[in-house]
Formats: C-alpha cells, structure tokens, sequence
C-alpha cells in the first residue's frame, strides 16, 4: 500500500478517500509505536487512542452559511460536541460512541430509498454529497434528557430528496432506519433496544426546510460518533428523532414504529417535539443544561417552544400537543 506522511506525522494510506477508519487505525498504530518499551499502563494507551479518534479525520466539506437558519447562540466547543454523545449502537455512556466508534466502517456506504415513492432509488455517499448544494447551518440541539448544544452542521435540506424520488399521494410518512452491524457496533449485541434503531417524521415535517440530510459538522464530515456518514437534524424535535448513520429511507402509509416509543411509549412519543409545558415522566423540560457553559448539576436556561423554531409551529394547528407529545 502507498504511503503518504501527514504534517503531524503520522502515516496514512496514500488515496483520495481517506477515511475514519483509514485515520483511527494509522493513529492507533502511531500511539502504539509511542508507548512501546515505555511505562505507560493500558489505560493511558487508551485514553491517547480515544482523543485521538475523537478528533476525526480533518477531512474538510466546504459549505456557506445560511444565515437564514443559523441561530446566533454561542457554538459548543467541538470537542464537547464529539466526546459528549448519545448513540447505543457503540455503547450507553456518553463516552462510549468516541471511544468505540472507529470500527465503523463508512465507505462504501449506500442509503435505500423505497416504499410510495415514484422514483425509488439506491444513493452512495459520494452521490449524497453532490446531490445538491451543501450548506452549514448552526442549529441549537436540545437533547431528552435536559442537556442542549449549538452545533454548526453540514447538509442541505432533506426536501431535496422528496423531490428526486416524488412520494405517491398515499405517502404519508418517513421511516428513517440505521445501520445495526453486531461487528461494527458493539451496542447492538445488547438488548438496550429493539435494533435497528428506526425513527420517523409526518412527511410534511420531513418537507419542512429546516429538517437537514447533515453530512458534516463544524466544516469536515460526520465523526463517527455523531452519525457518519450520513445523518438527520431535525433541529425543533428532542435529539432521539434525529437518526444517525442512515441505510434505508422508506415512505409509508402508516405511522413507523419508532425505536424508542417502542421501548417506553408513556415516555418518547412519536412527535417528541421540544415542548417546555410537557415534562418527561421523570423530570421537568422547563429548563436545560447547556454543555460547556452549565455544569452538571445546574440548568440555566428556560427551554424554548420547538427549540425556538417557531416556523414549524403551523405544522401542529389543531392539534393537542399534550395529547401528541
């Protein structure tokens, strides 16, 4: 294999597609030739081969800001952002997916999209990159569990889709399901959930223009650990709604059984729209932590309706949002 010498030099494979796994491997490696013969303990060997791989590949994924749906909240620290993370395929810990998330591997890699559609299609990642004009949006992230970020993410409205593929008039949603790979993903060979982890939007909030296909963050593609390679941001839902490492996209008839609604239906309901006057069953929504600014006892901002996005409050007239929270 050819070898090309980065700037901090490390060897990688000489290719115009380097990949996360081409960079955790080659700096696993790297840490490994470092420790050899010294006293470092495996712990320590460890945690250098995590933070290394927490700080991704640096592959960058040139976009222009859309001011129009770029809120204007300070930015969550990247790191914060890449080793704080829910994602139970690599583990429940909020360290887990950054530390176990270089065996996945994201090329080649294709996402399915069948069911009422006119124009069913197979796309690869290459061709989801030029599907259309990419573009960084910040958008606020407000987590279930009381936690929020700020995260400038890389994508373009997943509308762009549902143009391509023109969902038949019995479309009436969007089932988004995830890789489950036991090989790759340490998580799925427990029970946490029903695996694949599936989530699903009404179609007319997958049309809504803010609901982003994201295949990059902070100016370079997905880490690992937040979704690679592609993912959804469905910026005024809880976090859980939008699906990472996307395989299959089906329009349906019926209302998708959704992972975690499956798992604890009093608790996630299919919309899981962020709504401060609807608490969780074991906690308050009024307020939430913002990581990197908050600690960890403290919640020092008052959760917004929708995540301030209001735009997307005409989706819901009429309905009880109490009802389908």
């Amino acid at each position: 294999m050819l070898i090309k010498r980065s700037p901090n030099g490390i060897d990688l494979p000489f290719s115009s597609e380097i990949t996360p796994r081409h960079v955790f491997e080659a700096r696993r490696d790297f840490i490994r030739q470092i420790a050899a013969g010294t006293i470092a303990s495996g712990a320590l060997l460890e945690m250098l081969t995590r933070e290394a791989f927490a700080q991704g590949t640096g592959q960058k994924l040139p976009a222009k800001l859309n001011p129009s749906y770029s809120a204007l909240d300070k930015q969550t620290p990247r790191k914060d952002a890449t080793t704080y993370n829910n994602f139970y395929e690599f583990g429940t810990d909020k360290s887990d997916p950054a530390e176990n998330a270089g065996t996945l591997r994201t090329r080649p890699w294709t996402v399915a999209i069948e069911g009422e559609v006119k124009k069913p299609m197979t796309l690869d990642i290459d061709s989801l990159l030029k599907l259309a004009p990419l573009e960084e949006r910040v958008y606020r992230l407000r987590c279930v569990e009381g936690w929020s970020m700020v995260i400038p993410w890389v994508g373009y409205s997943f509308s762009e889709i549902i143009k391509r593929v023109e969902p038949t008039g019995n479309a009436k949603y969007v089932e988004f399901i995830t890789l489950a790979d036991r090989q790759q993903m340490p998580g799925v060979r427990s029970r946490v959930l029903d695996w694949p982890y599936v989530e699903g939007l009404r179609i007319d909030e997958a049309n809504h223009p803010l609901t982003l296909l994201t295949l990059g963050m902070y100016g370079e593609v997905l880490p690992n650990q937040n979704g690679a390679p592609v993912r959804l941001v469905v910026p005024w839902k809880y976090g859980f709604k939008s699906a990472k490492s996307i395989v299959k996209i089906r329009f349906t008839r019926d209302m998708p059984r959704t992972a975690w609604n499956k798992s604890a239906p009093s608790e996630y309901g299919f919309y899981s729209n962020v709504n401060p006057d609807v608490d969780h069953p074991r906690w308050s929504q009024a307020s939430e932590r913002r990581i990197g600014e908050d600690s960890f006892l403290s919640r020092k901002r008052k959760t917004l309706m929708f995540n301030g996005y209001n735009d997307v409050a005409s989706l819901y007239s009429g309905m009880d949002l109490k009802k389908w929270f």
